[in-house]
């Protein structure tokens, strides 16, 4: 049994969705699964550099 050439998997049909913070497409991972909604970043990278955006911008945070 021989694989086709042009198959390539089944995650053209899987949902994505832009990085909030970088803008490049992130694709549905079944880690993700139960909070794919709530998903924002592409990683932890992202993630650590949005945060410290909004701590510079005096954005956000838990302080009273």
């Amino acid at each position: 049994m021989t694989a086709r050439p042009d198959f390539r998997g089944n995650k053209q049909s899987l949902p994505s969705k832009p990085c909030q913070h970088c803008g490049r497409p992130m694709s549905w991972r079944k880690r993700w699964a139960r909070s794919w909604d709530e998903v924002r970043y592409c990683s932890d990278r992202c993630r650590a550099e949005a945060a410290a955006q909004r701590r510079s911008a005096g954005i956000g945070g838990t302080m009273s």
